[in-house]
């Protein structure tokens, strides 16, 4: 049993602060010395739960856009591939609950901090790349935009998970391309 998602499911059904070794046993369906034997510090598991909670939105995000040459399409994919699949999605379950603990707990500030700071630098690249090339004519500075695309990614994600009656993930994707075609002055049309 993979100890770091048992952590995880713990920790979308506890909560950060809620949870303790004996939900992460529970859901490893293993003892609790059982836990500890490979994880002596239950914080320590917990930190590792909420990193690999993370990869999805910036190393595998990084790592799909990639191969991509043109600046458009890296851009809608990034972009797409940024918000919840829907309501329950447990990636995105889990960051909100590291947000609600990132104001009592250093640790989960700097996770989110840090996971805020890869994907305004990896919008920046696109973005600037978009612009070297010609394809984008950018309405502010590219920090400026990149920004705001990672807090309507933030903002829209949170609508999901909240269960907003009208703004599913394909509807918080459509009103981030609508922000994105003004900042980058492109239709933001792919083949795909």
């Amino acid at each position: 049993m993979d100890l770091i998602d048992a952590a995880r499911r713990a920790i979308i059904r506890h909560g950060t602060d809620g949870v303790g070794l004996n939900h992460v046993a529970e859901e490893a369906g293993l003892t609790s010395g059982a836990v500890l034997y490979h994880f002596p510090n239950l914080d320590e598991l917990l930190v590792e739960a909420h990193h690999a909670g993370m990869e999805r939105f910036y190393e595998l995000r990084l790592k799909r856009i990639s191969g991509m040459r043109d600046p458009v399409e890296k851009l809608v994919v990034t972009i797409r591939s940024g918000l919840p699949h829907g309501p329950e999605d447990p990636d995105v379950l889990l960051l909100n609950e590291l947000g609600g603990a990132a104001s009592r707990n250093r640790m989960y500030a700097l996770l989110l901090t840090t996971l805020y700071d890869r994907q305004v630098a990896m919008y920046q690249s696109i973005l600037e790349t978009g612009s070297a090339l010609g394809t984008f004519t950018l309405s502010d500075d590219s920090l400026i935009i990149a920004r705001n695309l990672v807090a309507l990614e933030d903002a829209y994600g949170y609508r999901i998970t909240a269960r907003h009656p009208v703004i599913g993930p394909d509807e918080a994707a459509d009103l981030i391309l609508a922000y994105a075609r003004t900042a980058t002055g492109n239709a933001l049309k792919t083949s795909h």
